[in-house]
C-alpha cells in the first residue's frame, strides 16, 4: 500500500493541463471490442483503472500497440472465446469497476458474456439493474451462475432493436446498451438515456465506425444497428473531474493558477458551480484562469437562506465533484449544504476533515452542512486513509491547505483516477512525497 506525505501551506503557481477523461476512456476502449478493424485512441490517461482495463483486453487476445505516451491502437480480430468464458476472466472483471463496460460489446459481438459484480470505489451500493434490464430487452437471456458469482448473458439469433425507457439515467448503463445496440438488428430507442459528454463522445466514435445514432447530447437516443463496424480514430476529452479538482486546489491554497486546454464548452455547469463558492475563475480561450484571492464568499440564496449544492444527471452537477466542493467550502466564508443524492457512503470521509478542524455537520449519509472558516482557522495536519478516488483527492486538497505534515494511506485509490498527480502538482509548487 502506498502513501502520500503532504507538507501543507504551499501556494501553487503557473499552469497545469488535465489528463484525458477517465470515464470516457473506459467506454471507448471497451467499444474497440465491437470491431475486428484497428481503432486508434488519443489522449488516453495513464491511470490504474485504464491500465487494468487495457490488460484485461490483452488477456482477451486483443492486439494493443502503444504508439506514443497517450495514444493506443486496438484490434480485436482474434478474440479468445475460451478465455472470455473462463473463471479467470470473471475474477478479473470482479476486481475492476470498468469491466462492466465490456459486457455489451461482447454480447453483441459473440452472442454471450459474463457479467461479474464489478469492484471499484467503496462508496455504497452501485446498481447494475439498468445494464441487465436494458440488455435483456434487446433479447439477451440471463441466468445467474452460482459457482462464478456472476450473471451469464446469451443471445440466441442475435440482439434485436426495441424501445426502452431506462429506470435511471445511468452513464455506464446507457453506454453498455448503446454499444450492444450498435450490432443489433433494427433500431433501438433509449429514453431517459444519460447524456454526459462521455456518452456523447462514445456515440460520436460509434458514428465514425458506421453506426447511425440520432439524438446525441439528449436523453432520447435512436441507434440503428449494423452488421459490421469499421475502425476509427478518436480523441478523448480532457477530464472534467480533474479540471474541477484543480479549481478546488487553487482556491483552498489561495493560489493563482491557469488550467490549460480544458474543453470549456464541455464543462457544463461546473465553472458556475465553483463560482457559487465565491471563486472568480475566468475563461481565457480554452483555458481557465483562477486569480489569487484571500477570501471566497459563498453566495447565499436570494432570500438569504443557506444554499444547497447537489448532484444531478447531466447537465446537472456531476456527483464526482461534490467531495472536492465540500472540502473547498471548508475555507470559504459562509455556509452551504452539500447534498450527495446518488451514493450513500461518499460523505463518510468528512470525519477526517472534522478531525482537521473543519466545521461540518453530517446530517445523514447524503447531506452535510459546511460552515466555512474563511482561513481564519487553518485546517490541521492529519493521518488519513483514502476509501475511494474522489474522497482521496478531497483529502489531498485538504492536506495541501493544512498547517503541518499530513499522511494519506491507500493512495492506490487516487492512482485509479489521477495520473502522476503528486509529480504534476509538485511542478507547480506543492510539496507531496510518495512512499511505495
Amino acid at each position: 500500500m502506498s502513501t502520500y506525505i503532504i507538507e501543507g501551506g504551499h501556494r501553487l503557481s503557473g499552469s497545469i493541463k488535465p489528463q484525458g477523461a477517465k470515464n470516457e476512456a473506459l467506454e471507448v476502449i471497451s467499444a474497440t471490442l465491437l470491431t475486428s478493424e484497428p481503432v486508434t485512441i488519443h489522449n488516453v490517461p495513464n491511470i490504474l483503472d485504464v491500465i487494468n482495463l487495457i490488460n484485461l483486453l490483452k488477456a482477451m487476445r486483443v492486439k494493443v500497440d502503444r504508439l506514443s505516451e497517450d495514444t493506443y491502437r486496438f484490434q480485436a480480430d482474434d478474440l479468445d472465446e475460451d478465455y472470455i468464458s473462463s473463471a479467470d476472466f470473471v475474477a478479473r472483471c470482479a476486481s475492476l469497476r470498468g469491466s462492466v463496460l465490456v459486457v455489451g460489446p461482447l454480447l453483441a459481438r459473440l452472442g454471450q458474456a459474463y457479467f461479474a459484480k464489478p469492484g471499484g470505489d467503496k462508496i455504497g451500493r452501485r446498481r447494475v439493474d439498468t445494464h441487465i434490464t436494458g440488455l435483456s430487452k434487446l433479447g439477451a437471456m440471463i441466468a445467474y451462475n452460482e459457482d462464478r458469482q456472476a450473471y451469464y448473458l446469451v443471445s440466441v439469433g442475435g440482439l434485436k432493436g426495441c424501445y426502452m425507457l431506462l429506470d435511471e439515467a445511468s452513464v455506464t448503463g446507457t453506454a453498455n446498451i448503446v454499444m450492444a445496440a450498435a450490432l443489433a438488428k433494427g433500431t433501438t430507442t433509449i429514453y431517459n438515456a444519460a447524456c454526459e459528454p462521455y456518452v456523447q463522445q462514445l456515440c460520436k466514435m460509434l458514428v465514425k465506425m458506421g453506426v447511425k445514432i440520432d439524438g446525441i447530447g439528449s436523453n432520447l437516443l435512436s441507434i440503428t444497428g449494423v452488421d459490421k463496424l469499421s475502425g476509427a480514430d478518436h480523441t478523448i476529452l480532457p477530464d472534467m473531474i480533474e479540471v474541477g479538482s484543480f479549481i478546488g486546489m487553487a482556491a483552498i491554497t489561495r493560489s493563482e493558477l491557469t488550467i490549460k486546454d480544458v474543453s470549456y464548452d464541455n464543462l457544463g455547469i461546473i465553472p458556475d458551480s465553483f463560482r457559487r463558492l465565491g471563486i472568480n475563475l475566468e475563461r481565457r480561450g480554452d483555458d481557465i484562469f483562477i486569480p489569487s484571492q484571500e477570501s471566497y464568499e459563498i453566495e447565499t440564496n436570494l432570500d438569504g437562506s443557506i444554499p444547497t449544492i447537489a448532484d444531478a444527471p447531466w447537465p446537472g452537477l456531476t456527483p464526482d465533484l461534490l467531495s472536492v466542493m465540500l472540502v473547498t467550502a471548508t475555507q470559504c466564508r459562509g455556509s452551504v449544504l452539500i447534498h450527495q443524492k446518488m451514493f450513500e457512503s461518499r460523505l463518510f470521509f468528512v470525519d477526517r476533515l472534522i478531525d482537521m478542524g473543519a466545521q461540518i455537520m453530517l446530517c445523514d449519509p447524503h447531506r452535510a452542512v459546511v460552515i466555512g472558516l474563511d482561513h481564519k482557522v487553518p485546517l490541521r495536519a492529519n493521518k488519513m486513509h483514502s476509501p475511494d478516488i474522489r474522497a482521496g483527492i478531497a483529502m489531498l486538497i485538504a492536506a495541501m491547505s493544512a498547517r503541518g505534515v499530513s499522511r494519506i494511506d491507500n493512495i492506490d485509490q487516487i492512482d485509479r483516477g489521477y495520473q502522476a498527480i503528486d509529480t504534476r502538482l509538485n511542478s507547480i509548487g506543492a510539496c507531496i512525497h510518495r512512499r511505495d
